[in-house]
């Protein structure tokens, strides 16, 4: 994977010095197209890990910042209105990601999303403790968390 990573970057430099534009549209355009260049010419290689991550990356970034967008509205619209809506309160999410660096990616991506806060992780690294401004339902807060992040990290990570 990290070759044809190295790969990539080399290719991205080479399309940037040859158009001359070193502007992050013609960065992400050489990158793009550096990455089709590249699943084109592996014949096959198409099923390396490269070829599945990088998809499943751009995804998880889309899909933070569409749930950043929408608790910022959410917590605005709170700020905003003379009556409070919020229904708080502390959740623990059972976890499927292992590793200290999945925990820690799930804990900050709640945290960085506004209305939630990752509180602490079980001794036995098996639950997750969440606080959030808006739990009507603790099944679906916990099925959002676990349908959400937790399984585009997994995908990232396996």
């Amino acid at each position: 994977m990290k070759n044809r990573f190295l790969a990539n970057l080399l290719l991205t430099f080479i399309w940037v010095a040859l158009t001359g534009g070193f502007t992050f549209a013609n960065i992400f355009f050489g990158f793009f197209l550096s990455y089709f260049v590249l699943f084109v010419i592996t014949r096959g290689g198409g099923r390396a890990r490269y070829f599945r991550l990088v998809p499943r990356l751009i995804s998880f970034f889309f899909y933070f910042l569409y749930q950043l967008i929408k608790a910022n509205v959410q917590v605005a619209w709170e700020v905003g209105t003379p009556k409070l809506h919020m229904t708080p309160g502390i959740v623990g999410v059972p976890l499927d990601v292992r590793s200290d660096g999945q925990i820690t990616l799930l804990a900050n991506m709640i945290t960085l999303t506004p209305g939630t806060l990752s509180l602490d992780v079980s001794e036995d690294k098996k639950v997750l403790y969440v606080h959030s401004m808006y739990i009507t339902n603790r099944e679906d807060f916990i099925r959002d968390i676990k349908n959400g992040f937790e399984k585009r990290i997994i995908e990232i990570s396996s």
